[in-house]
């Protein structure tokens, strides 16, 4: 499909922070993907988990299958709409680059445990990865991304406002990423896919976990249409399959939503080049209203049957203490890190530089691997009953 005269365009790329001499067979865009997936925090998404933690099925989701899946779905979409697919995957891939082990559960709690040394954001520290802690190339540590991947990386849900997160800050001190606009369409499709991708996969992991059966998500919006369309077109067909291929046509009503109402607003816009979309005032990559409203009840029981259901609760509050033993410990015998950090540990000026060090080792961490340092420095198997 031709490019649209919006779409982010590689030959006018804003650059790197470090200048390089551009590939001679792959944009700059496509280089920053190949990065990050080459990238040692993209290969340790695979043991960090969504929901489940990893220990407890190999057919749950993982930040790795999961940035995979959103991936897939934002270059159909950017295609679809005429957008740069390379920057779109890009920003797709790396967006979850910063979370750490446990999911949302770990992030809670290492935010309190960094309450009085800025706190901790898992999207600033995805920036902090790929400009500092990725150091594999000999000119430069981090993945030297230009400025698009990173301006979509830090805003992809939207414009920056208000006190930033100090990881953001440093980047954006050194490469303003004018954080007061939206971000180009491309990120946007990004965030977007995200939200399409996790809807639907919480679903199927949901149900495999027996938290939910199909019978009741039937009653919900979207779903029951679908379970019935298929169950007109294959009568008595395996459950599974029935399951299956319910919850295809649920992702496909949402991507088909996504493109058809971004490409009226699009139009609507008359944006004619990626600066007029950062600076229209709204986002131009959106579900429609009576499809947004419908998602939001799929949420609300995602919420109360899945994320807070009282097994995940349970195992929630088990691995929230795996995070608050080790952060003490690192920050009063920092030497008990690996060898390789000991230099940054040298260097910290203070307690708070310091503390920032320990939450960058236990953030990149892998739920397996902050099991069995827990059980090392400790002794304890929290998730043993």
């Amino acid at each position: 499909m031709e490019r649209a005269g919006f779409a982010s365009d590689p030959s006018r790329a804003r650059g790197r922070l470090v200048p390089e001499e551009e590939s001679s067979f792959r944009s700059c865009f496509q280089r920053d993907r190949d990065r990050i997936i080459h990238a040692s925090a993209f290969r340790r998404l695979k043991h960090k988990t969504q929901v489940f933690v990893e220990h407890e099925g190999d057919n749950y989701r993982t930040r790795l299958t999961h940035s995979i899946e959103v991936a897939q779905v934002a270059r159909t979409i950017a295609g679809a709409l005429g957008l740069n697919p390379e920057l779109t995957e890009a920003v797709a891939l790396a967006h979850d680059l910063g979370h750490t082990p446990f999911g949302h559960t770990g992030e809670d709690a290492l935010h309190a445990l960094m309450a009085p040394y800025g706190g901790f954001d898992h999207n600033a520290q995805a920036i902090r990865i790929v400009t500092r802690l990725e150091r594999h190339y000999a000119e430069f540590d981090g993945c030297n991304l230009t400025w698009e991947c990173l301006e979509g990386i830090a805003k992809h849900n939207g414009p920056v406002t208000g006190d930033l997160p100090w990881a953001l800050a440093e980047c954006n001190d050194a490469f303003d990423l004018e954080l007061h606009t939206h971000a180009s369409a491309e990120a946007q499709v990004a965030a977007l896919s995200d939200d399409i991708a996790y809807n639907n996969h919480d679903l199927l992991d949901g149900l495999r976990a027996g938290l939910f059966t199909d019978d009741e998500i039937t009653q919900l919006p979207i779903i029951g249409d679908c379970y019935a369309e298929v169950d007109r077109k294959y009568p008595g067909l395996d459950p599974y399959r029935r399951r299956h291929e319910a919850l295809r046509r649920v992702f496909g009503v949402m991507v088909s939503d996504v493109i058809d109402t971004s490409r009226a607003i699009l139009a609507a816009s008359r944006a004619q080049s990626v600066e007029d979309i950062r600076h229209l005032g709204h986002p131009v990559i959106r579900f429609s209203e009576d499809l947004w409203v419908q998602l939001r009840e799929i949420r609300a029981f995602l919420f109360t049957r899945m994320y807070r259901a009282p097994s995940v609760m349970e195992v929630r509050a088990r691995v929230s203490r795996v995070v608050e033993e080790l952060f003490p410990i690192y920050l009063n015998d920092p030497r008990q890190m690996p060898r390789h950090w000991h230099g940054d540990i040298e260097a910290a000026a203070d307690e708070t530089e310091l503390a920032r060090i320990v939450s960058d080792y236990i953030s990149g961490m892998t739920d397996r691997f902050a099991l069995q340092d827990h059980a090392r420095l400790t002794g304890k198997t929290p998730l043993e009953r």
